[in-house]
């Protein structure tokens, strides 16, 4: 059997966005559903920066009942020569104690939690084709207000 090349990854982008108020839609057959709107914020990079187009731009999760939260995060960003659509499924995942102070929305430091996704990457301009056939993963991590994801490039 021949040897398999080791992943590497390159840092494609930091986007630190604003949340909005979640809508909690309820209890549903595998936890609780919300909404939570993404308002705003910017990203920058080596090849990328820009910022984050409100209104099209939310992160539907499922909360179980240990708290973990199982997101389809998707959102569009705009280039100044190019829209991105993003959609990301992640999972964010604590300590009982680590997840009721972010659930009160405090600083929690990401290095006390797990909170990872797998993303695609959409994109009709030319120039950034490589996004639509990349394979790309993401660390993220909340703040008061506000969620911050790297996304990275899988080699």
């Amino acid at each position: 059997m021949t040897d398999l090349p080791e992943p590497r990854l390159t840092r494609i982008y930091r986007l630190e966005a604003a949340l909005g108020e979640p809508v909690d839609v309820g209890d549903v057959s595998p936890g609780r559903r919300r909404i939570v709107p993404l308002t705003g914020g910017t990203f920058w990079g080596p090849e990328l920066n820009g910022k984050l187009l409100p209104g099209a731009s939310a992160d539907w999760q499922i909360v179980l009942r240990d708290g973990t939260a199982l997101g389809d995060i998707r959102y569009t960003l705009q280039t100044d020569d190019a829209l991105l659509y993003v959609q990301s499924r992640g999972v964010r995942h604590g300590s009982p104690e680590v997840l009721e102070r972010l659930g009160r929305g405090e600083d929690v430091d990401a290095s006390e939690y797990t909170f990872r996704t797998s993303t695609r990457i959409e994109t009709a301009a030319r120039e950034l084709d490589w996004l639509n056939r990349g394979v790309f993963v993401g660390v993220g991590g909340r703040r008061p207000g506000g969620v911050i994801y790297e996304t990275y490039l899988v080699a």
